[in-house]
């Protein structure tokens, strides 16, 4: 019999708030977390705007030789997993080590601070041969991608299977996809899973300018982000971290823990068609919902609501629409589908996770999230986007999907007590 997840304890940092009650507030009232950037001049940008956190990382328990030494995305992901381990009640101390996994995502690690020390090493313009301290000492820990989860399985004393996935704007996704396949293959019994990014930073917003994928609506930055709707230019960056404890279901009842709901199922596939470029006809996406609701063993007509990737750019939200439609069939039309990147940004590889804790207050909340900021209608997106103002409803069944440069194609699905139809 296959071993089911439970999701017992979620975190998050995220524009327009830090925490869960914060972050659901904003979702659930349609607020936007957009404003001009904050984090460092952005003259000369297209994009000048992002969705930045208010984070002070002292404020929320982090010790300052711990925030001297780690990238701003390692301390959100400090942050989200502490926040998660608390709500699920976790005693470390009583669990065995070796059955505790990581598996943590981002998509761009700690460009902060490399950004930040190549600027110094360039300025210094010392001969490596005669000064080889050229760079801060903490530059290895942003310069190689497994720091995230080794410092979070460090901090917890995790000693299971420790992973960082770094698949895109799909990481957070695939993160918490894989943490929970481990539990589903017995090599674990509980796994921190999420994802953390904070790409605002010249480099990274100079990347996504110069492809033209960021919003240029500077002088409106609280409805650039418009997922869906005719007029949409692009996607507004954001940042920020989710964390979600996941648990062998049995293992969860017998300590007693609170259980939202459980991961039914997961796939992701790649589309092996072009870097940035999707097809219209969505079939990628499509084959990784597929594969999703077989695993979960649910039909397309028992899905309640699905929480888009939906970024604003044109080429993603027509993929998407049609992938949703091929997979769900006319059932498609009777099913809310929405985006909260309208809210919260775009925080690349953060958001797959962040998007995951967001359809857990939906079941638990039996609330629909908006997609703020839509106005008009597109013809090839046809669907319910749920416009500016949240929905109450009956959710069984949640399927969050995501797509990434590089043609990665991913999806989840929640499942609540009444979820697992067939």
């Amino acid at each position: 019999m296959t071993r089911r997840v439970a999701v017992t304890g979620i975190g998050v940092v995220a524009p327009g708030g830090i925490g869960v009650p914060a972050f659901w507030d904003l979702l659930s009232n349609g607020r936007t977390a957009t404003r001009g950037i904050t984090l460092f001049d952005p003259e000369g940008l297209r994009s000048r705007i992002a969705a930045e956190c208010d984070f002070d990382p002292l404020a929320h328990g982090l010790e300052p030789e711990l925030v001297e030494r780690a990238d701003r995305y390692i301390q959100f992901a400090m942050v989200a997993a502490a926040e998660a381990i608390a709500d699920g009640g976790v005693d470390f101390g009583s669990e065995d080590p070796w059955r505790v996994a990581v598996s943590l995502g981002s998509a761009v690690g700690g460009t902060t601070r490399l950004e930040h020390d190549y600027v110094l090493v360039s300025e210094r313009g010392q001969r490596w041969d005669v000064d080889h301290r050229t760079a801060e000492p903490q530059l290895h820990l942003a310069f190689s991608p497994s720091t995230l989860a080794s410092v979070v399985a460090e901090r917890f004393g995790a000693q299971g299977p420790v992973q960082t996935v770094s698949t895109g704007c799909t990481s957070g996704l695939d993160a918490v996809g894989y943490g929970s396949h481990t539990i589903e293959e017995g090599r674990a019994d509980i796994c921190i899973a999420g994802a953390s990014d904070s790409p605002i930073s010249p480099i990274t917003m100079a990347c996504f300018d110069a492809i033209k994928a960021t919003s240029p609506n500077n002088d409106d930055p609280a409805h650039a982000s418009r997922p869906f709707d005719a007029h949409r230019d692009g996607f507004v960056m954001g940042e920020g971290a989710a964390v979600l404890v996941l648990e062998e279901l049995e293992h969860a009842r017998a300590r007693g823990a609170h259980v939202y709901c459980e991961i039914g199922g997961y796939a992701t596939f790649g589309n092996s068609y072009h870097m940035t470029g999707l097809t219209s006809e969505g079939l990628e996406m499509a084959r990784a919902i597929d594969t999703t609701l077989d695993h979960a063993r649910v039909d397309p007509t028992d899905i309640d609501y699905v929480n888009a990737h939906g970024s604003g750019t044109r080429q993603n939200d027509r993929h998407e629409t049609a992938a949703v439609k091929r997979s769900l069939g006319a059932h498609a039309y009777d099913t809310p589908m929405s985006s909260i990147k309208s809210m919260v940004g775009h925080s690349l590889g953060a958001i797959g996770a962040i998007e995951v804790v967001a359809c857990v207050l939906a079941l638990a909340r039996q609330v629909v999230p908006p997609t703020a900021n839509y106005e008009t209608p597109d013809p090839e997106c046809d669907l319910d986007y749920v416009p500016r103002t949240a929905r109450p409803r009956r959710l069984d069944n949640v399927l969050s999907v995501g797509s990434g440069f590089g043609g990665f194609q991913s999806a989840v699905l929640l499942t609540g007590p009444g979820g697992r139809k067939r």
